[in-house]
């Protein structure tokens, strides 16, 4: 018997695309899924479009609660969910019509695996407008303690999800769904599985969370991730330090070419004045 798959879409400011993600749900050659849209206090027009898509569908249901992050929105949605599997899916993205067909087998026969993903197309206005293919790699935890190599929008047991006790609703600035890999891969003691075929597209937004991420909170949100996991990085300590240290090179030779451009020389040499003016008058008070 075909599993019963949840497939959990939380809203915050998203209802312009809500439509196109939950089209591409309908639009499954596996039929056994629901699909909870989760208002995350949304203060658009979420709640119209999610009530048409209910009233046309009765595999689509609607829940309504106050805005608490992304991981609150998951937990929520997972929690009055009936399925065995859980396939988190953003408003904004979109499923291939044949994911679900080709993941939930994938999954579901093969004891070692916990968790299953693909390889993901990132587009700009339509799907069809892509520019770039995502195809990560690994299989163990390993592969993924210093780069995530799972998409928000992996398969996953319901069970794992309760074991781990769901998402970490206290990271609110991405990368929720990396710690959440590592907690199952760490409590199963098993593996993943990339299926090497584009069957998710990724919508890029100048304002979207990943972006908001990597430019403001990739350090604080790493460091927070390493702290929560230290045994799993202690016993990786060789190659933890060789990355840290690849990092602080890394920025320190951004740096050293920043210094030495044209543009930089050029800056210091007009703030010269500017600066001094500066010093005097500290110096007054």
């Amino acid at each position: 018997m075909d599993k019963l798959v949840s497939i959990i879409v939380p809203c915050y400011k998203q209802a312009h695309f809500l439509a196109q993600a939950l089209e591409s749900v309908l639009q499954q050659t596996y039929t056994q899924w629901e699909c909870i849209i989760v208002n995350d206090g949304s203060p658009d027009h979420t709640a119209t479009i999610a009530r048409e898509w209910v009233a046309q569908d009765s595999r689509f249901r609607y829940l309504e609660k106050e805005n608490g992050g992304l991981s609150s929105a998951r937990n929520a949605g997972i929690s009055i969910s009936n399925g065995q599997l859980v396939l988190p899916l953003d408003a904004d993205d979109i499923l291939h019509s044949d994911y679900l067909s080709k993941l939930v087998p994938g999954l579901t026969q093969d004891e070692q695996l916990c968790i299953i993903s693909c390889y993901t197309s990132f587009f700009t206005r339509s799907k069809q407008n892509t520019y770039f293919n995502l195809q990560p790699a690994g299989s163990t935890i390993i592969n993924i303690l210093y780069q995530n190599q799972l998409i928000a929008t992996s398969l996953f047991y319901r069970s794992s999800w309760e074991d781990v006790g769901g998402y970490d609703e206290q990271m609110k600035t991405g990368f929720e769904d990396w710690e959440f890999w590592l907690r199952i891969l760490k409590a199963e003691n098993k593996s993943y599985k990339i299926v090497p075929e584009v069957l998710f597209y990724y919508r890029k937004s100048k304002q979207s969370m990943l972006v908001d991420t990597l430019t403001n909170h990739f350090e604080s949100t790493k460091k927070y991730i390493i702290q929560k996991h230290p045994e799993l990085y202690k016993s990786d300590f060789h190659n933890f330090t060789s990355v840290q240290f690849h990092y602080l090179e890394t920025a320190k030779a951004r740096e050293n070419k920043i210094k030495n451009s044209m543009e930089y020389k050029l800056g210091r040499i007009i703030l010269k004045p500017l600066r001094y003016i500066y010093s005097m008058m500290r110096k007054k008070k």
